[in-house]
């Protein structure tokens, strides 16, 4: 799709552009540049530090806008959001596209300023076990003020927007993440190909980490481990996994990567890629390893069912002797990982392409705008 006039579009909500940090990240160095081709005049707001500004692959059509905030965990999305907001709505962009809830308080701000917003709601964040009763009330508030204040909504899976419509009584466009099919690559040095165990994850605990990390000593007997991925902040999880890899020569804890060919490369060969995520919609890195054809055992939920579908061993007890042991049956199958890695490539490949992706996003985009435009009275520049 094409847009017949430029627009102007401010992403809000994510840590910059371009940044490694997490799946809205991924989503907005595809999306970005794609608005850019399409005729749009795109601005990613970002915080300090967390971009990547010489990347070879920046779209140097993008402009990168840097707010301050409060970088603590749980202030840092509800400040940077504030800031950027407020920017945002000096300048009056024809439409803001919003990333989590949380900002959902600042949406009053960019309408009052007659600028439409499309949020992308993103998992259901007042339940997961990371954040305080206090940081789960925000993120409540935070949804009902998105399910009011917002042009459009997006959702990334069924099962979210079904939550949004019986909770909130209002639906959203159903965009998942896409993913990029990489070519062939090397075998990470000291690996071999499907004969290791692969968890990339961040480091909280809907992610069934600690699980893991137990788990992973339990495999480590007879398979080599790969550990990928850090709180961000430092902590237990991340302690208990320096110091599994120090005890165990079979155990690898690389920490956050943010190399994409790289992690690539570890998806392509793994032997089991564990996903344990518990909450949320459509999981980006999960559609990623899809693409990479991966050999998926992944926690049995609906999100991840309705991303999978037969295309993955499943477990169904978050206990580590049960994780042990579906990781174990796949490694010790050669056949079976054939078949779930050609059913999960497969079906990224049918489902999950970011052009698809963003012609989406441009369409709910242009829907906002038209909507806005027939409330309320045309404005000057």
């Amino acid at each position: 799709m094409t847009t017949s006039a430029r627009r102007s579009v401010a992403i809000i909500g994510t840590r910059g552009y371009p940044s490694y940090y997490g799946g809205f990240e991924t989503a907005v160095r595809w999306i970005a540049p794609f608005l850019v081709d399409q005729g749009w005049d795109v601005t990613v707001y970002s915080r300090p530090g967390d971009t990547v500004p010489d990347d070879p692959s920046r779209d140097a059509r993008v402009l990168s806008r840097t707010t301050r905030g409060i970088d603590t965990r749980s202030l840092s999305t509800p400040s940077f959001g504030f800031t950027s907001a407020l920017d945002a709505a000096w300048r009056r962009p024809d439409v803001a596209l919003v990333m989590n809830v949380a900002n959902g308080f600042w949406l009053p701000l960019l309408g009052a300023r007659g600028v439409p917003s499309v949020v992308n709601v993103d998992g259901i964040e007042w339940e997961r076990d990371k954040w305080s009763a206090a940081g789960r009330a925000v993120f409540r508030a935070g949804a009902r003020l998105t399910a009011r204040h917002a042009t459009r909504l997006i959702v990334d899976a069924q099962a979210i927007g079904e939550r949004w419509r019986r909770e909130f009584g209002v639906t959203g466009a159903y965009i998942p993440y896409g993913a990029e099919e990489p070519p062939e690559l090397p075998v990470e040095p000291g690996l071999e190909h499907r004969r290791y165990a692969l968890a990339i994850a961040r480091f909280v605990p809907e992610n069934t980490v600690a699980e893991f990390l137990t788990a992973a000593e339990l495999l480590a007997d007879r398979h080599p481990v790969v550990i990928v991925g850090s709180s961000g902040y430092g902590g237990e999880l991340d302690a208990r996994a320096a110091a599994i890899a120090r005890r165990n020569p079979l155990v690898r804890w690389l920490g956050h990567v943010q190399d994409d060919a790289r992690l690539h490369a570890l998806w392509q060969h793994a032997g089991a890629y564990f996903h344990g995520h518990s909450v949320g919609g459509t999981n980006p890195a999960l559609v990623q390893a899809m693409a990479c054809g991966a050999p998926i055992v992944a926690r049995d939920t609906v999100y991840n069912r309705e991303v999978l579908g037969d295309a993955a061993a499943v477990f169904t007890s978050p206990e580590p002797e049960a994780i042990a042991a579906a990781v174990t049956e796949l490694l010790s199958s050669p056949e079976r990982q054939s078949a779930v890695s050609a059913a999960a490539a497969e079906r990224a490949r049918a489902r999950y392409s970011w052009a698809s992706v963003g012609r989406a996003y441009e369409g709910v985009l242009l829907e906002a705008i038209d909507a806005r435009a027939a409330r309320t009275p045309a404005r000057g520049r």
